[in-house]
């Protein structure tokens, strides 16, 4: 027990060493620069970007903006911390800096800039660095995020259709439309092989419905196909089978559909 108090006692000893060593920091910093213009302040924010020393910048840039909140340098400064944020793998503060540029500046001329970073920031949110490292299907977390992106990309797309952004904006909306279909996908899959079979006919339709010419679609037919199967819906499976042949042609389960439906026509006419 005593040992255990003393490695306590240890850990908040350090805690305590490493913020006072953080505040001393932060106090020299300030103290180092209180008599800097905004001019310098910037230089130097701007001198942190370039060498990719986004803490150091985003120091710069936020005493920048505390102490001169309506200089000439006010404006690039907000521009350059949506940036700072972005880099500094902090995308809420990120989209919480664009958002706050697009309602102080609604007619900056490059207020399209913000509307894009932020929804690059949420775009690389909804991916996760995680999920490349260890190769996990992105599909299948929380789409929320990949909703919010589309949903910023969109808005860039339909608000400013001549910014230089918007052909970029227009290749990752395909991507998270893709990516949506599929996480609808795997809710509908996850319904059928549960049992859930209305829900999982529910949830096919609308990926057939609101996903069209995704490649979740033509597999979106498949489970509808089969949740029809196991409702008993004949007529309606049949009808969406016929979709799915004219459609995906070369589905790999209508080759085993086919293999089926010979051996049980073979097996009628053995039975004659």
């Amino acid at each position: 027990m005593a040992r255990f108090r003393s490695k306590i006692i240890q850990l908040c000893l350090w805690t305590l060493l490493g913020l006072a060593l953080f505040s001393s920091g932060c106090a020299t910093l300030e103290e180092e620069t209180k008599d800097w213009s905004a001019a310098r302040l910037y230089r130097a924010a701007k001198a942190a970007l370039d060498t990719a020393d986004y803490e150091t910048a985003l120091k710069h840039l936020e005493t920048l903006e505390a102490r001169y909140p309506f200089g000439r340098f006010a404006q690039q400064a907000q521009m350059d911390m949506i940036y700072a944020y972005y880099k500094y793998d902090e995308p809420d503060s990120a989209i919480a800096a664009a958002d706050r540029f697009i309602k102080l500046y609604p007619r900056h001329p490059n207020v399209d800039y913000a509307y894009y970073m932020r929804g690059l920031a949420s775009f690389n949110k909804g991916m996760g660095a995680l999920d490349y490292l260890f190769n996990i299907d992105a599909t299948r977390r929380d789409p929320r995020a990949v909703r919010e992106a589309f949903n910023y990309f969109t808005t860039l797309v339909n608000q400013y259709p001549d910014s230089a952004y918007t052909a970029d904006a227009v290749k990752r909306l395909v991507h998270l439309h893709n990516h949506l279909a599929q996480h609808e996908l795997h809710v509908a899959d996850y319904y059928l092989r549960r049992g859930a079979n209305v829900a999982a006919a529910g949830r096919a339709k609308h990926i057939v419905e609101r996903y069209q010419r995704t490649p979740a679609a033509r597999e979106a037919l498949y489970l509808l196909y089969e949740a029809y199967t196991r409702l008993g819906l004949y007529d309606l499976a049949s009808d969406v089978l016929r979709v799915l042949e004219l459609n995906a042609p070369d589905h790999p389960a209508l080759a085993e559909l086919r293999a089926e439906k010979e051996s049980s026509n073979d097996s009628a006419a053995d039975g004659l």
